[in-house]
């Protein structure tokens, strides 16, 4: 399974604001904790993203260097809010057999 093409395609999946085929991404149990949040289960994780988008006009992930260990994706992005506003976030992004995610781990800096 190629984790870092399944990762690639959740960064653009992200920076389309696409939901549902983000939705589609989670395993039943997902988590997701970054710098503002934390939530356990597929819906509460979609309801936190569907939050996300909602607040911003657009907003884009551009990949940097991407690292694979095991199950896990380390991805140093560089995330554009609404065209002008930029952070740097690394990802750490955890995989199960089936190439679902099963957490997201966000961290500013």
């Amino acid at each position: 399974m190629d984790l870092k093409a399944l990762s690639l395609r959740y960064f653009y999946l992200f920076s389309t604001k696409n939901l549902d085929a983000i939705a589609k991404m989670f395993a039943p149990s997902c988590q997701l904790r970054d710098w503002e949040n934390a939530a356990v289960g597929k819906n509460d994780v979609v309801a936190v993203y569907e939050k996300i988008f909602n607040g911003v006009d657009s907003i884009t992930a551009t990949p940097g260097a991407i690292y694979e260990d095991g199950d896990n994706i380390i991805a140093e992005l560089l995330i554009t809010i609404n065209g002008t506003e930029q952070i740097f976030v690394t990802d750490v992004i955890t995989f199960n057999e089936d190439g679902k995610i099963i957490s997201v781990r966000a961290y500013k800096g």
